[in-house]
């Protein structure tokens, strides 16, 4: 696996034990929720910019400009580890780390827009799937279905929870809809740094770190393919794309586990969850 990911995009790799960073305090949590809010806020500016006809490049520069003038802060993937632009664009096949350029939307593709917002040194990371005009009923399914598991892992998460635990709860809901899991690529910790301990696996495995415990920040962000769920790096070194050209969706919020359950940090504007039956 290439080493050059970043975001949902960290090779896999052997879990270990709590960090000792892993918990913040107060002070840090309330940097979390304002890094976390103001990187909501750009997904709900973006939102109807997503439209046939304009470019994924046009998309990254509407982008930057809000997060560097309007709200004083800093695109964290810009720069990061070489990555060239503000967001990732990641259109119809495209799993993950889609680099904003010419590419034109048109109607009936999704593209999941990725964000993270650097305020006060502290990250909030979020992204959100966008159709574009009317989009068929199979691929309207598929986003429902990658969300609800986002959802589904996201109401688990409490103190005492088992990582494996809520991989297998993703995985459940996804297979039991006849898509796949991408496992290659994962949630991770967040704070101060863009990419800290846990890693969230979305699917099954054996858990090698302890327990979640109050005060932990990390995003849950499956990538879910309506095809197999491998996966294949382009030559630029960051596009990740379904080995068999299927269909892929994403949804991402970056959570705190709190004393009784979990805080979501990256809430859009009116955002509803799923119903709790879904």
């Amino acid at each position: 696996m290439q080493m050059q990911q970043f975001g949902p995009a960290l090779a896999v790799r052997p879990l270990a034990k709590h960090a000792a960073g892993a918990v913040k305090t107060p002070a840090e949590q309330q940097a979390m929720r304002e890094a976390g809010r103001l990187a909501a806020e750009v997904l709900d500016m973006i939102g109807p910019h997503v439209v046939a006809g304009v470019t994924t490049g046009e998309l990254d520069r509407l982008c930057h400009d809000y997060i560097v003038d309007v709200q004083r802060a800093i695109p964290a993937c810009l720069g990061y580890k070489g990555y060239p632009r503000s967001i990732c664009t990641s259109v119809n096949h495209v799993v993950c780390h889609g680099i904003p350029g010419d590419k034109r939307l048109k109607a009936g593709d999704v593209v999941n827009v990725d964000v993270t917002v650097i305020k006060d040194g502290f990250h909030g990371d979020t992204s959100r799937m966008y159709a574009v005009g009317r989009i068929a009923p199979h691929v309207q399914r598929l986003v429902e279905v990658t969300r609800e598991a986002m959802w589904l892992g996201i109401r688990a998460v409490k103190p005492g929870l088992r990582l494996g635990d809520l991989g297998a709860i993703i995985q459940r809901h996804v297979e039991s809809n006849h898509y796949s899991v991408v496992r290659e690529y994962c949630g991770h910790g967040i704070g101060r740094d863009f990419h800290e301990d846990p890693q969230i696996l979305h699917y099954a495995h054996d858990d090698r770190f302890a327990p979640l415990l109050p005060g932990m920040t990390f995003t849950i962000e499956p990538m879910v393919n309506a095809g197999r769920r491998e996966t294949r790096l382009l030559p630029d070194g960051w596009t990740v794309v379904t080995r068999d050209h299927s269909l892929s969706a994403q949804w991402e919020h970056t959570v705190l586990v709190t004393e009784t359950g979990v805080e979501v940090l990256t809430l859009g504007a009116g955002e509803t969850p799923p119903a709790s039956g879904e």
